[in-house]
């Protein structure tokens, strides 16, 4: 039990849950005391290393898979018992055994019974078997899933971008549990360990008074552009899609899509919805977009505002209008910018990244799905 309650928790932790050596050791405790029923070992599983109950389905989903009950074969019919109620020789031969017949009774019952035996004796193996193929399973997919991070997208397939679907899916449950434990901890502030142990001194160096910083700010807006251009449309559709757990975390999330020029667009049904058309075979001109931006949703862009941009800033050596991103700057508390390409690329040929980094914050490589992911918590992580 021990082998497989430690291939379990590797599992969860390849699924996204961060677990701790001394929760490992918590769960071994609670299995000891709460025995290996089902549902009491679900729940003190799930008591020991599920720290987020947007864990929760995860957890389910893994623990289903290492701990599904086994199928019972139906038993055989029984054979009847003798009558007795006492009615006599005819009654016994019509209802009963003979003397004779009950003494030939248990060798004829004999094959059968074996028969029966090695039957569930072979179910029982099959059972086995099926137990120690899923951990396999499931280390090849989480081995596919590893992979499928690191694919470029500029090299995925119409194959790979379908086979990431479920994939994305995880990224996003696993963003949602960050903004999370990020909501938590703004409720209070984080530790201040300086001041704790500070505090600790007259107190023999015991921290029992604990020092929080201030608390954070409320929650923040959010606006997010996304370069939908054909180059680098994979990873857009990607972001919105990370993006879908947003909206519980911020106080007001807007999505714009844009080629030449940017277009409202939302998320229904886990499909990009377009509020205007777009023309996707135009040539990427982030310039006009950014003038025409800044002209009809500045109000968005206030001191409470991460802005969001997705792109190559690939602009077909048209005018680049850095200027304008200089005032949306100015305006907004943070300027993000994820830049799909890897990093060789920048500043070749026609991208004019290095005009508009001086007006961010931060500019992260998202060139595969891992960069993405991560680039995207680090975005709420000091926000």
């Amino acid at each position: 039990m021990k082998t497989r309650l430690l291939a379990f928790i590797d599992v969860l932790r390849g699924a996204g849950l961060s677990i701790t050596v001394a929760e490992t050791l918590d769960a071994m405790q609670a299995v000891g005391v709460l025995g290996v029923g089902r549902e009491a070992l679900l729940e003190g599983l799930a008591a020991a290393v599920v720290k987020d109950e947007a864990d929760r389905p995860t957890f389910e989903a893994v623990f289903d898979r290492f701990f599904a009950v086994p199928v019972r074969p139906r038993g055989k019919g029984k054979h009847p018992r003798p009558s007795d109620d006492g009615n006599g020789h005819g009654a016994g031969q019509a209802g009963g055994l003979s003397h004779k017949q009950r003494e030939a009774e248990p060798h004829r019952q004999e094959p059968s019974r074996r028969s029966e035996s090695a039957h569930r004796e072979r179910e029982r193996a099959h059972g086995r078997e099926r137990t120690r193929e899923r951990p396999d399973r499931s280390g090849q997919r989480l081995a596919r899933q590893r992979a499928l991070q690191a694919v470029p997208f500029c090299e995925m397939t119409a194959a790979d971008v379908e086979a990431c679907a479920e994939l994305v899916a995880e990224l996003a449950q696993r963003f949602r549990a960050h903004l999370s434990r990020r909501q938590r901890h703004a409720a209070r502030g984080r530790l201040d360990l300086r001041r704790t142990l500070r505090r600790s001194i007259s107190k023999g160096g015991v921290p029992i008074e604990p020092a929080f910083r201030e608390r954070r700010p409320g929650r923040p807006d959010l606006v997010a552009l996304t370069d939908s251009s054909h180059s680098v449309a994979t990873a857009s559709n990607f972001l919105l899609a990370l993006l879908a757990p947003a909206p519980a975390f911020c106080r007001r999330v807007r999505l714009f899509a844009f080629v030449d020029q940017p277009v409202e667009v939302s998320l229904e049904s886990g499909r990009v919805m377009l509020h205007e058309s777009l023309d996707l075979y135009a040539r990427s001109d982030f310039g006009h977009v950014l003038v025409t931006f800044w002209q009809q949703y500045e109000p968005l862009l206030t001191r409470n505002t991460i802005l969001l941009i997705l792109g190559d800033a690939r602009n077909n050596r048209r005018p680049p209008r850095a200027d304008i991103l200089a005032r949306m700057h100015a305006a907004v508390r943070r300027v993000v910018w994820l830049n799909p390409e890897p990093p060789q690329r920048w500043n070749s040929g026609d991208s004019v990244m290095h005009l508009y980094r001086r007006h961010c914050d931060t500019l992260l490589a998202a060139s595969n799905l891992r960069e993405l992911s991560t680039a995207l918590r680090q975005t709420f992580r000091v926000s």
